[in-house]
């Protein structure tokens, strides 16, 4: 055998071992995604508010700790909570990985402590809504970390000008399992009479069968990714979240065109999680629609969702990834205003907007998700991705917080949903000025053909 014949026989091997792994990363999408549509998305947050209202006083408030709470507002709170707990263990998890190489048992921990929650949440009902919010707050945190480390594998399975295909197959695959697990929740939840179960059974249910697929899917990616020996170990590894936070942010100070990036992306990402987490609350709540009509909306995003991903994934080869975001944030702007003047009780019209939403959604989170990979300095890719973990998957506390604080004071979610439109102003605004193939270069990376 010659030294070319063993060398491309050695190649072909080590392209075939990344596209196994790169087909096992894709299910970490599909094991976790029906956390985010079905539990946040669809069931969580009505379900939650009426719990609260069960416990709520005469003027509709609870009193968590002794603090008067409208109990509308409970949920998009426990949401903004839960980016506290994973400030501080996002940063310590992302350090740890990277200056071990051992991502994938924390991984599996932040995976199988997520799934729990959501599985115990079948526990929630009556007037606990201190529970619910509990757990909500465990699981949120714990997709946080996960995504982080999961996402920190993106560089080192893909090379610069295949990120955005495969990253926007990742979210493909969260999407289509989104969409199956949805049709199943759809079954259970309007024929739960005829399984001899009442409404909020049928609620508790769906909700604990997300966290069983979570866990149970997880085995695959377990089993195919490997760990890898980046960086070298050293101090930092274990300590204060706080103080790892502190230091991921002061060695981001010296790549300030990624950091510019990263904030762009904390800004308008804020507004599309908001959107995600609230959007069945304000159906439900101000436009008078059923449960059931809100699973068909949901679906119909998860279905949409999983074409726009890959539709703009190929918009991306041609226009580059930072236009076509841009590009989708005027839509999602569009979306807010139409959103706003939506009657009550016209689930034709909300079905419009589920829509223009599915087409948008995929698609925004894929690139933003490629696109920072190339502006992560090699060796920090778990690290700079915890950073970035803290505003993706409905995690981020500021958009959650406005919206919740304009509900608190209006009483309004029209006024609460149209509060929104600032993100996408402000993260249009920012991004439009991040150079992004300098940026691409100052971090030390290899520059794709286009970005």
């Amino acid at each position: 055998m010659t030294a070319e014949t063993a060398g491309h026989e050695a190649g072909t091997d080590e392209g075939g071992a990344r596209r196994r792994e790169q087909r096992g990363w894709y299910f970490y999408d599909f094991a976790c995604s029906v956390y985010s549509t079905s539990v946040v998305t669809v069931f969580l947050g009505p379900y939650l508010t009426s719990v609260a209202k069960a416990a709520a006083d005469a003027d509709g408030f609870v009193h968590p700790l002794g603090i008067p709470v409208r109990a509308g507002s409970v949920f998009p709170y426990a949401v903004s909570v839960s980016v506290v707990l994973a400030i501080l263990v996002m940063p310590l998890a992302g350090a740890a990985a990277d200056r071990t190489g051992r991502k994938k048992p924390l991984l599996a921990a932040a995976a199988y402590t997520g799934a729990a929650a959501t599985t115990c949440m079948f526990l929630l009902d009556g007037d606990r809504y201190l529970l619910g919010a509990f757990l909500l707050i465990v699981a949120n945190a714990s997709l946080a970390v996960s995504m982080a480390l999961y996402n920190a594998y993106l560089p080192q399975i893909a090379g610069p000008d295949e990120r955005d295909s495969v990253s926007s197959r990742g979210w493909a695959f969260g999407y289509t399992s989104g969409a199956l697990v949805l049709v199943l929740n759809l079954i259970v939840y309007s024929g739960h009479d005829s399984f001899g179960l009442s409404e909020g059974d049928a609620v508790r249910i769906c909700l604990a069968s997300a966290g069983l697929w979570w866990g149970a899917w997880s085995i695959v990616p377990l089993r195919r990714l490997r760990d890898r020996r980046v960086a070298p170990s050293g101090e930092g590894a274990v300590g204060s979240g706080w103080r790892q936070l502190i230091a991921t942010l002061k060695d981001m100070r010296r790549h300030p065109l990624t950091l510019s990036f990263l904030l762009a992306y904390l800004v308008y990402n804020d507004g599309i999680q908001t959107v995600i987490s609230q959007a069945s609350v304000y159906g439900s709540e101000e436009l008078g629609l059923d449960q059931t009509t809100l699973i068909v909306a949901v679906l119909l995003v998860q279905v949409l969702a999983v074409a726009g991903a890959l539709g703009m994934g190929r918009l991306a080869r041609t226009y580059g990834a930072k236009r076509t975001i841009l590009g989708s944030l005027g839509v999602w702007t569009a979306i807010l205003v139409a959103g706003y003047f939506l009657p009550a009780g016209a689930p034709v019209w909300f079905f419009c907007l589920a829509a223009g939403i599915g087409l948008v959604l995929g698609g925004s989170q894929a690139l933003s998700r490629s696109l920072f990979s190339h502006l992560v300095p090699p060796g920090k890719e778990a690290e700079y991705f915890s950073a970035y973990e803290m505003s993706d998957r409905g995690l981020s506390w500021l958009g959650p917080l406005v919206f919740g604080l304009a509900y608190q004071v209006t009483g309004s979610y029209r006024d609460a949903i149209i509060s929104l439109v600032i993100f996408f102003v402000l993260g249009f605004a920012l991004l439009a000025r991040v150079p992004v193939r300098r940026a691409v270069v100052a971090a030390g990376n290899p520059l794709p053909e286009r970005i």
